[in-house]
């Protein structure tokens, strides 16, 4: 006997997001292109300091500018996916520092929470809270209350040069660091 399922319309939508990640839109906000400037953005968060001691900071764009910069959004500190990701991110941030670039977090959570998860991680790059999600809406990673997880690449320039949409995130930074040494014209670390 053959057993046959109907799906419905949203149904196979949210199917299409776990097949086909790199197919999927923005879903709050809009994606902005590749080949223009990337959003700004003016955060309050953390990040270490000369010392390597992580505290509270407030950091902009223009303070990336002349590096390359991998900005990646995702939904809440010390959850099961986005500790994966933050891990993937630390093991590789000495290749990205290698090819001149940053590794920077967003999330909607406080600065408080931002400390102590890069403690409890050993985290060593800046994680930068969006809690209205206004440049998360920027990047087209806002779901209410929180950002979803996009990633995207910002050349020295500050022109948007890659982005992932539905990030899995297990090898995600790996991923990225793939295409920046794609970019930069040279193999990967």
């Amino acid at each position: 006997m053959e057993r046959r399922i109907f799906l419905g319309g949203a149904a196979l939508a949210s199917i299409g997001l776990l097949v086909r990640p790199s197919r999927a839109g923005a879903i709050g906000g809009t994606l902005p292109e590749i080949g223009q400037p990337a959003p700004l953005f003016d955060l309050d968060g953390v990040a270490p300091g000369p010392d390597g001691a992580v505290r509270e900071t407030h950091l902009s764009t223009g303070e990336f500018q002349g590096r390359w910069m991998a900005l990646y959004f995702y939904p809440k500190d010390f959850t099961s996916g986005c500790t994966l990701e933050a891990r993937g991110f630390q093991r590789d941030l000495a290749s990205f520092h290698a090819r001149n670039a940053e590794v920077v977090g967003v999330s909607a959570d406080d600065a408080e929470a931002h400390l102590s998860f890069c403690g409890s991680e050993g985290l060593a790059y800046p994680l930068l809270s969006d809690p209205g999600g206004l440049v998360s809406r920027r990047f087209g990673s806002w779901l209410a209350p929180f950002s979803a997880r996009h990633s995207f690449l910002i050349d020295p320039e500050g022109v948007l040069r890659a982005s992932w949409v539905a990030v899995r995130p297990s090898g995600h930074s790996q991923e990225v660091l793939a295409e920046l040494a794609r970019l930069q014209g040279e193999s990967a670390l």
